[in-house]
């Protein structure tokens, strides 16, 4: 276990359901933060040449529910780590036909539907409203894309990710709803793991990765289960792994084309 002072990482992954090991020839650093301890240890390595920080979301083996997750430790520890970009692939239901299982989304926008959530680290006496309007970094989703692209996978370049509360998964009811909307994807754990990340002024893209059409988009879809999502998306973590280090790769060294940072001083109530 190496120790957390002589420990950094330029970029952060946060990987889900079937994706627990990306980065190799790692150390694993135990990180303790002023809310609790992340979900797991983090694996510190290099790919493509530039230093990597990974914390499986849910912990190795699956063993914390969405709604469960330690959301603010696992940003702070990225942040301790002195992250600046953050990848966070999920796997997620389709709302809309044109939008296939198997598919990846580089969301843009974001709808949160949880509740109870730990979702800020504004809790006082400090005072921060952070603009949420374009909540993904404009610069990591362009760049997202064009690598998903280049890599023969099929993308859709935008889409509004609509996130349930879980674990359990959505009605016909409410998906039906979802999708008179407008809503493309749905997921459990993007909020609030996004404006978190805005809160600390990182930047962040979502790779979502379509396992499944929603339970209420047409009459004739079975019900959703997990053990179908996981086949599907064992699938879809390949392709995953297959983009990553030439992503990382083609992330720019230097934050030229976005304002996340700037957005936390414009945010702070003085």
């Amino acid at each position: 276990m190496t120790s957390q002072a002589t420990s950094r990482a330029d970029i952060g992954i946060f990987g889900g359901s079937g994706f627990y090991s990306f980065v190799t020839k790692t150390d694993e650093v135990k990180i303790n933060t002023p809310y609790g301890a992340p979900s797991d240890s983090v694996s510190i390595g290099e790919a493509g040449g530039v230093r990597v920080a990974f914390i499986p979301r849910h912990g190795r083996g699956h063993s914390i529910p969405p709604h469960a997750v330690n959301y603010r430790a696992n940003l702070w520890a990225m942040r301790e780590l002195g992250v600046t970009r953050i990848i966070s692939p999920c796997a997620c239901g389709s709302l809309q036909p044109d939008i296939k299982p198997g598919e990846f989304v580089v969301s843009d926008q974001f709808v949160d539907r949880t509740n109870g959530r730990k979702d800020t680290f504004c809790d006082g006496p400090s005072v921060m409203h952070i603009s949420s309007a374009e909540p993904y970094c404009p610069e990591l989703r362009e760049t997202a894309v064009r690598v998903i692209r280049e890599n023969g996978i099929k993308v859709h370049d935008g889409g509004t990710i609509v996130v349930i509360q879980g674990p359990r998964f959505s009605t016909k009811a409410e998906s039906r709803w979802f999708t008179r909307m407008g809503w493309h994807t749905i997921n459990m754990t993007q909020y609030p793991e996004v404006v978190l990340a805005q809160e600390l002024g990182i930047c962040i893209v979502n790779i979502a990765l379509v396992t499944d059409f929603d339970a209420g988009l047409v009459g004739n879809v079975p019900e959703v289960t997990a053990a179908e999502v996981m086949d599907v998306f064992k699938h879809n973590a390949e392709n995953l792994k297959r983009i990553m280090e030439p992503l990382i790769k083609a992330i720019p060294a230097t934050r030229a084309k976005c304002r996340c940072q700037q957005k936390v001083a414009e945010a702070v109530i003085s």
